[in-house]
Order: structure tokens, then sequence, then C-alpha cells
């Protein structure tokens, strides 16, 4: 199964897995590379540019359901959407999407130490903020944030954008939810515990990745040319293709329908297989020409149902 999976997901699971893993082995050498290679509020003393990147490989080695979880889901959808947008696209969306994150997690942080500040000196101005956190920058380093969070969660927004009314099965509940519903779900429930506040995950670094995930697919959409929708899940539609047509081999020569042993029958039944290989080839063809995001919303539907039933 390991072997199935594409190229760029394979790789982020193995590194996580393993700077998870070195994190436990050098923690016990009193080396911490959450505290060297986390995301600092920027105007913390340990804070530096390259931790925009290097906190996404990191995570809790307090509670281990924050990897478990995001390698989960990075698994169960990034596979899908590499298979759709090709491994080149696929990278620059999780690592853009995950800078966006990290990027928003400092916005917020920012708002939230300047009202603190104001909070105890209401005469304190916007421009004093600086030089007050010059002076507390020691302190400003326990506001640390890993994990790769806000990049998955821009993934699971990717498969809710390109698959909308795929159904998926999300325990507890006891019946299959549309892709789309489930990605407004996680949206509000990501709204309600940040503005509750009553915990440590940052809830806003999950909107922050998902929020540039949907301002880049929709660019995407909107410029279908762009170098990077050329060619992107060129191979996975190629293979769709010849399990289509091997699958339609097959049924021409096991298909029997109740009463239509007449020539008649089998001719419309021909014909209708041939129609539906027509369209799925004129809608393959057009992925290679312009790339997947060109296609219209039956275009997408109708070839997820053809892939549906190989």
């Amino acid at each position: 199964m390991f072997r199935n999976i594409p190229t760029v997901t394979k790789n982020l699971l193995v590194i996580n897995f393993l700077v998870f893993l070195a994190t436990l082995v050098l923690q016990t050498r009193g080396i911490d590379l959450n505290v060297i290679g986390g995301l600092h509020f920027f105007m913390a003393s340990d804070f530096h540019f390259y931790q925009f990147v290097s906190y996404l490989f990191l995570h809790s080695t307090v509670n281990f359901s924050h990897i478990i979880f995001n390698m989960f889901a990075l698994w169960m959808f990034g596979v899908v959407v590499e298979n759709v947008w090709g491994p080149k696209k696929f990278l620059f969306y999780y690592i853009s999407c995950g800078i966006g994150a990290g990027l928003m997690q400092e916005l917020v942080q920012f708002f939230d130490f300047y009202f603190r500040i104001k909070a105890q000196d209401p005469n304190i101005g916007f421009s004093d903020l600086f030089v007050i956190g010059q002076q507390l920058s020691t302190q400003l380093n326990g506001w640390l944030t890993v994990g790769a969070s806000g990049a998955i969660y821009a993934i699971l927004l990717a498969f809710g954008m390109i698959y909308p009314n795929e159904r998926i099965f999300i325990f507890p509940l006891p019946i299959p939810i549309k892709a789309k519903w489930f990605v407004c779900g996680y949206i509000v429930l990501e709204l309600f515990f940040a503005l509750q506040s009553t915990d440590d995950v940052a809830h806003m670094a999950h909107l922050g990745g998902m929020l540039f995930g949907f301002l880049m697919i929709t660019y995407w959409n909107r410029h279908p040319d762009s170098s990077y929708n050329r060619s992107g899940g060129q191979a996975f539609f190629d293979n769709l293709k010849r399990n289509f047509e091997k699958r339609q081999g097959n049924n021409r020569h096991m298909h029997a329908e109740p009463g239509s042993g007449t020539k008649e029958a089998d001719m419309d039944f021909n014909a209708r297989k041939k129609q539906n290989q027509d369209e799925i080839d004129a809608i393959l063809d057009k992925i290679r020409k312009s790339g997947y995001d060109s296609l219209s919303k039956e275009e997408k539907q109708k070839l997820f149902e053809a892939s549906r039933n190989l």
C-alpha cells in the first residue's frame, strides 16, 4: 500500500515521522528541535525566518495525537490531491499554505500582544509596541508554534473544492456527508474554538492555511493556463483512462441484460458505451491541454463517477 502513495505525499510522511523521532531522541540529550525550528513570535529573541518552513515538520512530543492526526489526514486527502494536481503543484501548495498559516499566526499573536499591553497601560501607542517587544523578547520566546496542521487543513480544503460532492464517513456520524459540508463544518468549528481561546491550539493558523489555499485555488481556477495547471495529474488521468477502457472491454465480453438476446439490444448497449467512452476521452483531452481546473462542474462529476466505477 505504501508504494502506491504518490512521491511528495510519501516523502512528507517519512520526513515528518523521522523528524518526530529525532525530536524525541535529542530531547533526552537536552536538545529541543521544537525550540530551534518551531515558529516563534517575530518579536521574540529566538525568531528566525527559516522557522516559517521548519515549523511545518515539527510536532508536539507531549501529545502524540498531534502528529498521528496530521499524518493520517495527509495520507487520506493528500494522496487524492497530489494525484490530481501532480507533485510540483501539490508541493508548492503545501509549503505555501503552511507559510501562510504561519503568517496568520504571527498576525494573531501581534494583536494579542497589543491588547495585553494596552490592558496594562491604555496610554501605550501602537508604535511603542516594538520598543516594548524588544524589551520583552526573551519572555516572548514562550509563544511557539509547531505542526503541519495549517498545510493539512489547506489540503482538506483542496479535496473539498476538487470533489465537493464526494461522500465521506466521519466518526461518530452514522451517515456519510459530502466533502463540501465536511470542510464547512471544520471551518465553523475552528472559528468557534478560536473565539473561545480555551486551549493552546493555533486555530487561526488552521484557518490561515485554508484561507491561503482558497485564494490559491481560486486564482488557479481563473487562470487555467498557468504553468502549475498544464500537466497537473496527467499521469493519474492517463491511468484512469486505461482502466476505464479495460473495464469497458471486459463489459463487452461479459455483458448480459435480462431479456436482451437480440442483436438490436447489443447494438444499443455498445452505442451507449461508445458514447460514454467518447465523452470521457474528450474530458481527458481537455485536461491534457488546459489542466484539471479547466473542467466544468458537470465534467468533473462525470469523470469522478467514471473513476468510481473502475
